[in-house]
């Protein structure tokens, strides 16, 4: 069974940055597109940003575009999340997960692995 984890959340200031991590174990997620999702309180987890397999291919939610980027070390087993601009609506937790498939997907429901998710906070 694998297991994700995620780290490098915090408090910052509106227009600061973050920069999250998710570290897999107990398998590889190579052959898997990963992606990161986010809940704030009494919402619906969202969907912010997913990359392919192999690195090549990467997809946005609008309200992060351009200002957030993911990345993956497939040596190292991580995805990261780099938060630039952060704004007070982007407070949530922020949750890593590994798709079924190797092209990404913006519905939940189509990953199997989540991690335990990080608290970004951002404060105006």
């Amino acid at each position: 069974q694998g297991q994700l984890v995620e780290s490098g959340g915090g408090l910052v200031q509106a227009g600061g940055s973050l920069r999250l991590s998710c570290a897999a174990s107990g398998r590889t997620f190579s052959n898997n597109a990963m992606g990161w999702f986010r809940q704030a309180p009494g919402k619906e987890r969202e969907f912010v940003a997913f990359i392919s397999w192999s690195g090549a291919g990467t997809y946005y939610a609008d309200s992060v575009k351009g200002r957030f980027t993911m990345s993956r070390d497939n040596a190292k087993n991580t995805v990261s999340l780099q938060m630039n601009s952060l704004k007070p609506e982007d407070t949530a937790v922020y949750y890593c997960a590994a798709d079924r498939s190797r092209w990404g997907h913006i519905d939940p429901n189509e990953y199997g692995y989540w991690g335990q998710g990080t608290q970004v906070t951002v404060s105006s």
